[in-house]
C-alpha cells in the first residue's frame, strides 16, 4: 500500500489551503454573521475545479478522483465550513446524476454544474417523515409525457441556488419513491428563507415547496419506482463531502489548540509546558490522524466502489468515526482555551458549534451504526 500523495494531489491540497487562507479567512466573520458565502468565493472555488473535481472530463469535470476532492475540501473546511458544505451537497446531487443519469441528462446538467455556473441539490427529507423512504409524501402523477410533482422538502442545501435538483417523489404508477431531475426555480418551485442553524453558517438550508411542477418524462433519474438505490448510493457519496467538512473542523481544532498552547502563558511560561495541556494536544492529534486516513481511504474507494452496499457500509463507518472525532476534538480545543474558548472572538467556539452538526446530517450516527452492523451480520 502506498500512503504517499502524488505530485498532483499535493498540488491540489496546497492550492486549496492557499486559497482558503488568502481568500476565505478574511471573510469568515462575514459568512458567520450573514449566513451567506460571497459570490467571489464560489467563483474562486469553481476556478479550483472543486465543483467538478471528481467528475469525468467528458462532462466538464477535472477527473482528479475523489481522494483529491477530499484533500481540497479538508483545507477549505479548515477555514470555513460554509463554502465546503455548499460544495459537498452539490457533489452529492452531481454524483447521483453521474451514476444514474442517461447520456442526455449528463450532457445537459453536468457541464454547467462542474464549472460552478450552476449548483446542484439533492432533496429527499420531508417535514413529517424525515428520511424514511416508506413514509414519503411528495407525489409524482403522470400526465401524458410529463409528471406533475407536488410536495414539500425540508432542510435542502443549495435549494436557493439555480441548478439541477435531484428530487424524490412517490410516483402514481409504481407507488414507490422515484428520482427526478428538476430545474430549480421552474414554475411551481419556491423556497423558504434559510433556516438559522447552530453551525455551518454559509451553507444554506431551505424548505422547498413544489406546486404542480411539470417535469418531462426524460427527466426520470434511474428507473420508475427505483428511487431507493439512487438515494442509498447518493447519500453514501454525500458522506465523502460531509466527512471532509468534519475532518477540516478537526484539523482546525488541532491547529488552533497548538497555536494557543504555545502563545498563552501562565506565570511566565507557555501553557504548552504543562503536562495536562500536552495530553489534550496528543488526544486531538490522534483523533485527527484516525479521521484523516478514514476520510482519504473512503475517497479512494469511491473511485471504484465494489458494490453500492459495500460502499454504503464503508461510508457509514467512516462517517461515525470522523463526525464523533470532530466533536471530541472541538470540545478538547475549548478546554485548552479555558474561558477564552467560550468567547466568539476565538475560532474554537465556532468550531464547537460546527462540529455538533456532523452527527446529525447525512444520516444520524445511530442509523450509520445500524448500516454497519446490518452489513456485518447479513
Amino acid at each position: 500500500m502506498n500512503f504517499n500523495l502524488t505530485k498532483e494531489q499535493t498540488l491540489i491540497q496546497k492550492m486549496a489551503r492557499e486559497f482558503a487562507d488568502q481568500n476565505i479567512a478574511s471573510v469568515t466573520e462575514q459568512i458567520e454573521q450573514e449566513n451567506e458565502v460571497p459570490r467571489e468565493i464560489l467563483q474562486g472555488l469553481a476556478e479550483l475545479d472543486l465543483f467538478g473535481m471528481a467528475m469525468p472530463e467528458a462532462y466538464g469535470g477535472a477527473d482528479a478522483g475523489y481522494e483529491s476532492y477530499v484533500l481540497a475540501m479538508e483545507q477549505i473546511a479548515r477555514v470555513s465550513s460554509g463554502p465546503a458544505m455548499i460544495v459537498s451537497a452539490h457533489s452529492l446531487g452531481l454524483a447521483a446524476i453521474s451514476n444514474f443519469g442517461t447520456e442526455a441528462q449528463k450532457q445537459k446538467y453536468m457541464p454547467p454544474a462542474c464549472r460552478g455556473e450552476q449548483i446542484t441539490s439533492f432533496a429527499f427529507t420531508e417535514p413529517g417523515t424525515g428520511s424514511d423512504p416508506k413514509q414519503i409524501n411528495s407525489t409524482a402523477v403522470r400526465d401524458g409525457d410529463h409528471y406533475i410533482i407536488n410536495g414539500t422538502k425540508r432542510f435542502i442545501t443549495n435549494s436557493n441556488y439555480p441548478g439541477a435538483l435531484v428530487v424524490f417523489a412517490k410516483d402514481s404508477e409504481s407507488g414507490k419513491p422515484t428520482a427526478f431531475i428538476v430545474d430549480k426555480f421552474c414554475e411551481g418551485y419556491s423556497v423558504s428563507e434559510p433556516w438559522k442553524k447552530l453551525g455551518w453558517h454559509g451553507g444554506p438550508l431551505c424548505d422547498i415547496y413544489m406546486q404542480n411542477i411539470k417535469v418531462p418524462e426524460e427527466n426520470l433519474l434511474g428507473e420508475l419506482g427505483n428511487g431507493y438505490p439512487v438515494l442509498q448510493y447518493g447519500i453514501a457519496f454525500g458522506k465523502i463531502g460531509m466527512n471532509s467538512v468534519a475532518l477540516g473542523t478537526t484539523l482546525a481544532a488541532y491547529e488552533e489548540s497548538v497555536k494557543y498552547a504555545k502563545e498563552k502563558t501562565h506565570r511566565g511560561n507557555p501553557i504548552a509546558k504543562f503536562q495536562a495541556i500536552q495530553l489534550k494536544i496528543a488526544d486531538i492529534a490522534m483523533k485527527y490522524e484516525t479521521s484523516r486516513w478514514l476520510a482519504y481511504r473512503l475517497g479512494v474507494l469511491a473511485n471504484n466502489p465494489k458494490s453500492p452496499s459495500d460502499f454504503a457500509r464503508e461510508a457509514a463507518l467512516s462517517k461515525v468515526v470522523i463526525a464523533e472525532n470532530a466533536m471530541a476534538a472541538a470540545r478538547i480545543a475549548v478546554d485548552i482555551h479555558g474561558s477564552y474558548g467560550l468567547m466568539e472572538d476565538y475560532k474554537v467556539s465556532r468550531l464547537y458549534r460546527d462540529a455538533i452538526m456532523g452527527p446529525q446530517v447525512e444520516g444520524v450516527i445511530d442509523m450509520q451504526k445500524l448500516i454497519v452492523a446490518g452489513a456485518i451480520l447479513a
